[in-house]
């Protein structure tokens, strides 16, 4: 069972369930800090995983761009040497001298990794890096297959053909555009199906444009993989954040749902009276505040089965009392043969029918109370007004052999308060007739209302015989009755001052009761002060 139970009881009875040791202010997304929790990690993970694909994607353009700018500057320095007299020959229509043109292609001009070829003006090629390059080019031989093994064909297959024509197309169109006289950059696939840089800058002899130079650079997709693979890192890092994230909503969010959906189906199948995982009540998330909150309401249920129980019990021995009384009246009615004590057990059967029917409307009344408090939603109500009115009913209902009630008038012009006006009118009515039946006929009830810095306050005064001191608190039990000499029997059900209670208390207020002292020191009455929160501020 909850050891907060216990505690709340210990504490204030009927009280919810509260942490005593202060909470910290936590910042909270949405007014959830798990939520905020999970979208963290969530957006930490994702945002690791797009910065290093922006970061490669920006790299990668940043890398293509200064690619074609450092093989334009080279394209239009050799451009420079190529047209110079030594590398042509013919007049007044100069052609490039191939062997000549073939030397600045070595590969002291070109660096490694790169092609550079040379078109004349009909787009013929003149010279190429591949040809003169003094570097032997290969791979390593395939292993020797076993003996009687097919020969396999070198023949190209029909893509691989239409994949070398689409490439000697994109150079094409590429050289005929710089043979314009613009030089061109761009990004294309060479014929063996690799993605290069190229540019094509136009070979000027004077004015006369004597062919192009294209060079094209194929290590961008080595960069490129080299770039993927520094981004693995970025993409573990995003995957175990996820993992972690998943793992620990499993650890702080899953488990502890489904140990309360556990702790909750144990309640039910075992009958226990409350829920208790206190780990769980001291974490300060939104588990926590689930944990406490279900502690809370099972422990509010249980003090109220507890309260249904004991109201059970009472009002059991309540009703057998008069019952006890009825059927010992009626087996000696039949031997009373004198019409007088017949007249006492008839008056006597009439009194306990009275005081059975007084007790079973104050129980119905006390068990609909929860109902009816639940039932309508607060609002704010002028309690001067209220009291006024049921003063006014009693004024114009009230007999000679009854005390007067009458209502000091306000001095404070606001006086409302946030609850429900028929309870709290029974609230009145019950401190104006317990006060009524203590009083003298000649005596006088006496109503009042003011108001301090936060509360109003009403009291109920009467000319009574006070109540011993030691009551003074057991008055609000249920079924208490203590009357003086004289007083009519079962006149009272016991059950007014604790229904006033019950309904303050619901309201956020309070009620106690106290003796008035007259001149000579004595006891003169009774007076029952009902404390409840104020609305609004005083006015001026």
């Amino acid at each position: 069972m909850a050891s907060a139970i216990d505690t709340a009881k210990a504490e204030r009875p009927g009280a919810p369930v509260e942490d005593a040791r202060p909470r910290r202010r936590l910042i909270r997304f949405g007014g959830s800090r798990l939520g905020g929790f999970i979208l963290v990690l969530n957006l930490l993970s994702l945002l690791i995983l797009f910065g290093g694909a922006l970061a490669l994607n920006e790299w990668r353009t940043g890398l293509i761009e200064a690619r074609q700018e450092s093989l334009l500057s080279q394209a239009e320095l050799l451009a420079e040497v190529l047209s110079d007299q030594k590398y042509t020959v013919g007049e007044p229509y100069p052609t490039f001298n191939e062997e000549q043109a073939s030397q600045v292609l070595l590969d002291k001009y070109v660096p490694r990794g790169q092609r550079a070829r040379i078109h004349d003006v009909d787009g013929f090629p003149v010279a190429d890096s591949y040809v003169v390059s003094e570097n032997i080019g290969g791979q390593p031989l395939p292993p020797a297959r076993p003996a009687g093994s097919p020969v396999s064909s070198d023949r190209l297959t029909p893509r691989q053909l239409q994949q070398i024509e689409a490439a000697r197309g994109e150079l094409g169109d590429e050289i005929a555009l710089a043979l314009e006289g613009t030089p061109q950059a761009g990004v294309r696939v060479s014929e063996s199906g690799e993605r290069v840089v190229s540019v094509s800058f136009p070979i000027r002899h004077v004015q006369q444009v004597l062919g192009v130079l294209t060079i094209e650079a194929a290590d961008v997709d080595e960069i490129l993989d080299d770039q993927r693979r520094a981004l693995m890192p970025f993409a573990l890092v995003a995957l175990a954040v996820n993992l972690i994230a998943s793992l620990l909503l499993h650890l702080f969010v899953a488990r502890p749902v489904m140990r309360l959906s556990a702790a909750a189906d144990q309640v039910t199948a075992q009958r226990a009276r409350a829920i208790s995982l206190p780990d769980l009540e001291d974490r300060k998330d939104e588990i926590g505040d689930l944990a406490r909150s279900l502690e809370s309401m099972t422990d509010t249920l249980s003090t109220r089965m507890d309260a249904i129980e004991r109201f059970a019990a009472d009002v059991s021995h309540e009703i057998k009392n008069p019952l006890t009384s009825i059927r010992s009246a009626l087996e000696t009615l039949d031997l009373v043969k004198e019409q007088s004590q017949r007249d006492r057990l008839t008056a006597l059967l009439q009194a306990d029918v009275k005081r059975l029917d007084r007790l079973i409307t104050d129980i119905s009344n006390a068990s609909r109370l929860d109902a009816e408090l639940s039932r309508d939603r607060p609002r704010s109500i002028d309690l001067a007004t209220l009291l006024a009115d049921i003063v006014g009913v009693y004024e114009t209902t009230s007999r000679q052999d009854q005390a007067r009630v009458v209502l000091a008038p306000p001095s404070d012009g606001l006086l409302r308060v946030m609850g429900q006006d028929g309870p709290l009118g029974q609230v009145f009515r019950n401190l104006i007739d317990n006060a009524r039946s203590f009083s003298p006929p000649e005596g006088e009830v006496r109503v009042s209302i003011r108001r301090d810095d936060r509360n109003l306050l009403v009291r109920v005064e009467d000319d009574g015989p006070g109540i011993p001191p030691e009551n003074l608190e057991t008055v609000f039990e249920r079924f208490y009755t203590s009357r003086p000499k004289g007083t009519a029997f079962g006149a009272n059900s016991g059950l007014g001052l604790s229904i006033v209670r019950q309904i303050v208390e619901a309201h956020g207020g309070s009620v106690v009761a106290t003796n008035r002292s007259g001149p000579d020191g004595k006891i003169a009455g009774a007076a029952f002060e009902v404390t409840l929160p104020a609305v609004g501020g005083r006015r001026s």
